[in-house]
């Protein structure tokens, strides 16, 4: 059992980290001015989803491979920018028109959530982040700590939730406000493009 000044203090360190400005807390900024309020509540939960995958990956000891081997990394990191990319090429060519579309399609949610995941799990950098920092918090003599790191992700996934899902509603009701505009809608699809592409050259000069 984890001492509960323990969790106390790994909660806290996680709402800090989550209030840091990053890569996650922008996609959700953006995702949520540009389709909406909910929209960007979709993407947290996928980037939330991502973070289940870094805590299983650290809990199995799969992210040591990502810090032992530089292909791999390098690997994952070339995807994940890739895919910034390809998001940031499709904003450019909409159109106004085809934003309002896409919101009032709740097919989209779907996809938004699929991008979440996407953006989370193809960052190298999150695992190794979750192996320098969940292990911090454990101590073999609490017992299984393949356990204990999955409650402390769980924990540090609780907060993310709660900060990305601030900033999800903060942000769609300033998009909803913005996007009454058609040439402000054209302006906010070229500022979150642009947004996608400073992420993936981020990402792609990011080292192990």
């Amino acid at each position: 059992m984890i001492p509960f000044e323990v969790i106390l203090t790994f909660f806290a360190a996680s709402i800090l980290l989550a209030l840091a400005p990053g890569p996650d807390n922008i996609f959700v900024l953006t995702q949520s001015a540009l389709h909406g309020r909910m929209s960007g509540l979709v993407v947290t939960l996928g980037l939330c989803t991502g973070l289940i995958v870094h805590t299983l990956a650290v809990a199995l000891g799969v992210a040591v491979i990502f810090q032992a081997s530089a292909v791999a990394f390098t690997a994952l990191k070339l995807f994940g920018a890739g895919y910034l990319l390809y998001l940031a090429w499709q904003l450019f060519r909409a159109s106004a028109t085809r934003i309002e579309a896409e919101r009032s399609n709740r097919l989209s949610y779907k996809k938004l959530y699929s991008r979440g995941i996407i953006m989370n799990v193809t960052n190298p950098k999150v695992s190794i982040f979750f192996l320098a920092f969940l292990p911090q918090f454990t101590d073999p003599v609490r017992g299984s700590v393949a356990l204990q790191t999955v409650l402390l992700g769980l924990l540090f996934i609780l907060s993310a939730v709660l900060i990305f899902g601030g900033i999800a509603l903060l942000a769609g009701s300033l998009g909803e406000w913005l996007n009454r505009s058609t040439r402000v809608q054209k302006q906010m699809n070229w500022l979150t493009g642009s947004v996608f592409i400073g992420l993936a050259l981020k990402l792609v000069t990011t080292e192990r």
